[in-house]
C-alpha cells in the first residue's frame, strides 16, 4: 500500500512554509494578498460547513468556477472530507453542465458568479442528485433561494486554531487509494470521459516532477490556465508543496498585464501562449524602424550560436560572451520585460510546442521547460527539466513513471500516475489499459538518451488514398511559425494530398498590405487581395520545401476569424477539435479538393 496522499502532501508543505503572501488575488483594481494562517482557516471552517450539510466521504462535489482563492479553498475543504471534486470549466455551456453534473452524481456545486448560477439553475430540474449551490460572489437582494448557500457564512477567517488542527486529522486520515478528484476530459472526440485519478496518483507526480523544476519559496507563479484541467491544478499543488507564492491571473486576455504587475517566476502555459507571443512580437518587429529590426535579427542570431552551451550550462567562448551580453542588454531585457522581467521558466504543455517557437524564444533568453501528459496520467508523463533539456522533445519519464513504445508507435505509460479508471465506463477504461499499460493515444519515439518525442495523436494521423502516413500537427507547427500565420489546420484522410485551413495574423497582414500600397476595404477584401493570396501561397511553399511530396499541402483556405472554445472548435488547452472543424468548413474544404482536381485536369 502506498503510503503519501495528496492531503498529507499539501498539508505538510502549506505548514512548513508560513507565507504572509500565500495567495494575491486583484480586487477593484488592486492586488491583495491571503496568508498562510487566514487560508487555512477559510479551508477549515468551509469543511466543517460543508459536513453541516451533509457531505460525507466519496461524495462529488462540483466546482464551476475561474481561477480564484475560493476554488483552492474549496477543493482542499472538500479533498479534507474525503469527497471528490468535480471541476468544469468557467465557461462551461448549460448542456455540457447538465451532463458532467448528472453523470457526476454531484450532490453540492461552487459557482464562481451570477453567470455561472443562472447555468446551473436552468439544468437544476433535471439533476435530481444536487442540493446545493454556493457561489463564491454574494447574491444579489430578492434573489434569495434556499437551495443557494452563502459563501460568506462557510467559510470564515474567525475560527480557533484547535478546529483547523482537527480539519488536518481528518484530511490526513484518508488513504492513498482514495479517489480524490473525478475530471471530465475535454471531448476532443466522442462523450466525455470522467477519470477517476486517487490521492497517490496526484501525490506521486507532484513529489516527482515539481522538485525537478526547482521549485522553492523564493519562486512566484502565475495561475492562469484553467484549473478545471488537472495541468495547471497539479502545478498549483506543486507550488503549495514548496512554498511558492501563487496569484490568480484576471483572465487570459489580461494576462500580460498582471504579469508586468506581479512580475512572477513561474508560470504554466500551453503552446497558443507563445504563438500569440510571436505573433504580437514579430508585428512590433515587423513595423518598427529597418535599423531595429536589423539589430533585433542580429540578437535573435547571437542567442541561436549562444543556445548550446546556455542549454548544456557551459561557458560561452569569449567572443560570443561579449556579444550575449550586448543583445542582453540592447533587446532581451526588454522582450523580458513584456513578461515582467523576473522570469526563471516557463512550462510548456497541453500539446506540442513547435520546435522553431521554443528555439525562438530560448535563444531570446526565455527559459521554456516542455513536459507531457494526459488527463489519465494525473498529468505529468515526461518533461524536460534542468540540466536535461533537449529541444523538440518533451523530455525524459519522471523519476517513477515508465514509458514504452508499441509496435504502431504508439506510447504507452504505467506507473503510479495512472488513473484509477472511466466512471462508470469499464469498456472504454479496458480499451486504454491493458495489460498493466495505459495506452495514451499519442504516437511518438523515444532517443538513445531517453527523451521522448511526440509525432502526433494517432487518431489525428492523416492516412492518404495512397496509403501515406502524414502526422498534421508537425507542419501546422511549421506553418504558425510564420509571422502572417496564427493558426493552422491540416487535413486529407483517405485523400489523395493533405489540405490546410489557416487563420491568418491580420495585423501583420494588414501592415504588409498598407507598406506595400495593397488597397482594402475590410478582412474580406484583404483576404481576396491576389498580393495577399501569394504571400501566404510563398509561406505554404517554404513549409512544403520540407516535407515529403506526400506530405505537401496541395491547397489552403484562409479563414476569416479564429478558432475558439466557444465555438466549440477549441478545448480548455487551446488545441483543435479537428471534427469539429472538419464538420463547420466541410464545404471550404471539398472546394479546395474541386479546385485542385480541376486544376490538373
Amino acid at each position: 500500500m502506498h503510503s503519501t496522499t495528496l492531503n498529507q502532501l499539501l498539508l505538510t508543505g502549506i505548514r512548513s512554509h508560513d507565507r504572509p503572501d500565500l495567495l494575491w488575488q486583484k480586487q477593484r483594481g488592486v492586488w491583495e494578498k491571503i496568508s498562510t494562517p487566514t487560508f487555512l482557516c477559510r479551508v477549515a471552517s468551509l469543511a466543517w460547513a460543508l459536513r453541516e450539510l451533509g457531505i460525507r466521504k466519496g461524495d462529488r462535489v462540483a466546482i464551476f468556477s475561474e481561477n480564484r482563492p475560493e476554488w483552492h479553498t474549496a477543493d482542499l475543504a472538500s479533498l479534507g472530507l474525503g469527497a471528490i471534486t468535480v471541476p468544469l470549466y468557467a465557461a462551461e455551456s448549460v448542456e455540457r453542465l447538465q451532463y458532467i453534473l448528472h453523470d457526476s452524481e454531484a450532490r453540492l456545486c461552487f459557482v464562481s458568479g451570477r453567470d455561472q448560477l443562472e447555468k446551473v439553475k436552468a439544468a437544476w430540474e433535471r439533476l435530481p442528485r444536487l442540493e446545493k449551490v454556493v457561489p463564491f460572489a454574494q447574491a444579489r437582494e430578492g434573489e434569495r433561494d434556499e437551495r443557494v448557500v452563502s459563501w460568506s457564512e462557510l467559510a470564515r477567517e474567525d475560527v480557533p486554531e484547535s478546529m483547523v488542527l482537527e480539519f488536518e486529522r481528518c484530511a490526513r486520515s484518508h488513504q492513498p487509494d482514495d479517489v480524490a478528484t473525478l475530471i471530465y476530459t475535454s471531448g476532443t472526440t466522442g462523450t466525455p470521459k470522467g477519470a477517476l485519478l486517487t490521492q497517490y496518483n496526484i501525490a506521486s507526480n507532484v513529489s516527482s516532477c515539481l522538485g525537478l523544476l526547482g521549485m522553492s519559496s523564493g519562486d512566484l507563479a502565475i495561475s492562469m490556465l484553467p484549473l478545471c484541467h488537472i495541468y495547471e491544478r497539479t502545478l498549483d499543488y506543486g507550488y503549495f508543496v514548496h512554498g511558492v507564492s501563487i496569484a490568480y491571473a484576471e483572465s487570459f486576455e489580461k494576462v500580460t498585464e498582471n504579469l508586468r504587475e506581479m512580475r512572477p517566476t513561474v508560470m504554466a502555459v500551453v503552446p497558443r501562449f507563445f504563438e500569440k507571443f510571436y505573433a504580437r512580437l514579430m508585428d512590433a518587429v515587423q513595423a518598427a524602424p529597418a535599423p531595429k529590426r536589423k539589430l533585433f535579427e542580429w540578437a535573435v542570431g547571437v542567442g541561436r550560436k549562444a543556445l548550446p552551451y546556455r542549454l548544456a550550462g557551459k561557458p560561452f567562448p569569449k567572443g560570443l560572451a561579449w556579444r550575449y551580453r550586448l543583445a542582453d542588454f540592447l533587446v532581451y531585457r526588454k522582450l523580458h520585460a513584456q513578461v515582467g522581467g523576473r522570469f526563471r521558466c516557463f512550462i510548456s504543455g497541453g500539446g506540442p510546442l513547435a520546435r522553431e517557437l521554443n528555439e525562438f524564444f530560448q535563444a531570446l533568453g526565455l527559459t521554456i521547460f516542455e513536459g507531457y501528459g494526459l488527463t489519465e496520467t494525473s498529468p505529468v508523463i515526461a518533461v524536460n527539466v534542468p540540466g536535461a533539456v533537449k529541444l523538440g522533445t518533451v523530455g525524459r519519464p519522471i523519476p517513477g513513471v515508465e514509458v514504452k513504445i508499441a509496435e504502431d508507435g504508439e506510447i504507452l505509460t504505467r506507473g503510479p500516475h495512472v488513473m484509477k479508471g472511466y466512471y462508470k465506463m469499464e469498456a472504454e477504461t479496458h480499451e486504454v489499459m491493458r495489460d498493466g499499460w495505459l495506452h495514451t493515444g499519442d504516437v511518438g519515439f523515444l532517443d538513445d538518451e531517453g527523451f521522448l518525442t511526440i509525432t502526433d495523436r494517432k487518431k489525428d494521423l492523416i492516412k492518404t488514398a495512397g496509403g501515406k502516413m502524414i502526422a498534421p500537427q508537425a507542419i501546422e507547427n511549421r506553418l504558425k511559425a510564420s509571422p502572417y500565420i496564427e493558426g493552422a489546420v491540416v487535413l486529407g484522410d483517405k485523400r489523395k494530398y493533405a489540405v490546410a485551413l489557416l487563420v491568418p495574423n491580420f495585423s501583420t497582414l494588414e501592415r504588409h498590405a498598407q507598406q506595400q500600397g495593397i488597397p482594402f476595404g475590410s478582412r474580406a477584401e484583404l483576404l481576396g487581395s491576389p498580393e495577399i493570396q501569394a504571400l501566404l501561397q510563398g509561406e505554404v511553399d517554404a513549409v512544403n520545401h520540407h516535407l515529403a511530396q506526400f506530405e505537401r499541402v496541395k491547397r489552403f483556405a484562409v479563414l476569416d476569424r479564429e478558432f475558439s472554445f466557444a465555438d466549440g472548435q477549441l478545448t480548455y488547452t487551446q488545441k483543435v477539435r479537428r471534427r469539429r472543424i472538419e464538420e463547420e468548413y466541410h464545404s471550404r474544404i471539398e472546394q479546395l479538393y474541386q479546385e485542385e482536381a480541376a486544376a490538373t485536369g
